[in-house]
């Protein structure tokens, strides 16, 4: 058997005893990436407003935005990791709907601290059910099948971005100052629709399925990546913050010596021998990266429009619209090709990406400064942001659907949930740190400027620097692919 096909013996079954089928199973999964992706993207419209009503600081507003990316990166590989053992039907219902009852939380929050316990929440809750989905594709299509599922889940995660500013705009414009709450209370009954769906049509575990969880292993590797991650706290005193990085990876080289040694006698939580295959190792770092530049663009767009120049949350989702259209439109066109062009579709789209965003630095420069906001709205969105925006996001689309149907294409299937778990905390991971990283680089430079162009210039730049890093990971291993042939 060729690594990655799917495995002999009884094929996987739902609940009331069918053969699972594989389109309407990925279709559930299409919804339930839709949902955490609408969950990203409508709070970053919504934010100036909860700042406002609850007097966040720019530290609580992060949380706000990057907890979620946390809690959400932190469970990914423990999560796969459950469900390849235990089944993945049962699994995938208990994420969504622990993310249902985070979202009402959220919703009926009486305070800041509040709100941000709720947001923890709903990370976990999609952390829980994201990897089920991406385990279920790896079982159920062959490696040349799956580019045709991972492409529909790239064009969800588009359309989330799509969908979500509009009516995150939309709900919070009608809704006044209460109408952020309905951004999370609309997740009520789609999310209970999505996990009815998930019941009937996900496959329940399989006979031959290990009962044993690595539970040290799921420990020291959330231990080590969130003692990293909370070195971004502002909150924290500066020694402790620099006390933060060695604990967190002396943790990770704990994780990675109990990993090692629990292979010899059981199932580890992450297969390490995973990394040994290039083109994950490899899709893994570029996701990493690029979507630190990728989040950080919502929220910094959004940011700058709303505080910055002083338009409503309408004009802020007007303007991230054609982000999530190109992206989309990207999307369609690297579809079929990803398999035959490979990593230099990824590295065009890396180039596009970095393109759009010096396009927009270039468009910025000539436009007016912030103590004239409807003056600069239109040549801001049609010059500046339509403009750079759409080729970034054409060149987002060119990245994340193939970067994801290469790095799993030699995954063997059982494995699939713990593999796709990881390459998802990489894209969340990556996108928490991006959007603390240019969050801080934006309030840093107001707070020593006070200009909201400048502070936005930086922020950008920061952002291009991470597809800079992606794309010299590609074109490295392009080189050594040519060299060794």
């Amino acid at each position: 058997m060729h690594e990655g096909e799917l495995e002999a013996g009884e094929a996987p079954r739902t609940g009331s005893g069918r053969s699972v089928r594989p389109w309407p199973a990925a279709t559930v999964g299409l919804l339930a990436l839709f949902l955490g992706g609408l969950n990203i993207s409508l709070l970053v419209i919504a934010l100036p407003t909860i700042r406002r009503v609850f007097d966040l600081s720019s530290s609580g507003q992060q949380w706000l935005v990057s907890g979620y990316f946390l809690t959400f990166g932190l469970t990914l590989v423990p999560a796969g990791r459950f469900g390849d053992q235990r089944g993945r039907r049962n699994t995938f219902v208990a994420g969504v709907m622990l993310f249902v009852v985070a979202s009402m939380v959220c919703g009926l929050a009486p305070s800041g601290e509040w709100l941000i316990i709720g947001r923890l929440a709903q990370g976990v809750g999609i952390g829980i059910a994201l990897p089920q989905v991406f385990g279920t594709i790896q079982r159920m299509f062959s490696p040349r099948d799956r580019k045709r599922p991972l492409g529909l889940l790239a064009v969800g995660v588009s359309g989330s971005r799509l969908v979500g500013p509009i009516l995150g705009g939309a709900l919070v414009t009608v809704g006044g100052e209460q109408g952020w709450r309905w951004i999370f209370l609309i997740n009520v009954p789609l999310g209970v629709i999505v996990a009815g769906f998930g019941w009937r049509l996900f496959p329940v575990a399989e006979r031959g399925q290990r009962p044993d969880m690595d539970l040290i292993g799921a420990f020291l590797l959330m231990c080590g990546l969130g003692l990293l991650w909370l070195m971004q706290g502002e909150q924290w005193p500066e020694l402790l913050r620099w006390l933060l990085l060695p604990a967190g990876l002396a943790t990770l080289v704990a994780f990675f010596y109990w990993e090692r040694f629990y292979a010899r006698r059981g199932e580890p939580v992450f297969n390490l021998g995973l990394f040994r295959i290039r083109s994950f190792t490899l899709g893994a770092f570029i996701a990493t990266f690029y979507f630190a530049g990728y989040e950080a663009i919502y929220y910094l767009v959004s940011e700058y429009l709303q505080r910055g120049l002083g338009h409503d949350e309408l004009v802020a989702a007007i303007a991230l619209m054609p982000l999530a259209l190109g992206t989309a439109v990207g999307s369609a066109a690297a579809g079929a090709k990803s398999k035959r062009i490979g990593r230099p579709l990824i590295a065009a789209g890396l180039a596009c990406g970095a393109v759009g965003l010096a396009l927009m630095l270039i468009i910025d420069l000539f436009l007016p400064g912030p103590r004239s906001p409807h003056t600069a709205a239109l040549p801001l969105l049609l010059a500046g942001l339509g403009g750079g925006l759409v080729t970034a996001g054409v060149g987002g689309g060119l990245v994340i659907a193939p970067n994801q149907t290469l790095a799993l294409a030699h995954v063997p299937p059982a494995q699939g949930g713990s593999a796709g778990g990881m390459l998802q905390t990489g894209q969340r991971f990556g996108g928490g740190f991006g959007v603390a990283v240019v969050g801080t680089a934006l309030f840093a430079s107001l707070d020593r400027t006070g200009d909201w162009l400048l502070a936005f210039r930086i922020a950008i730049a920061v952002i291009i620097c991470f597809f800079v890093i992606a794309f010299v990971a590609v074109l490295t291993d392009l080189a050594n692919r040519s060299r060794s042939r």
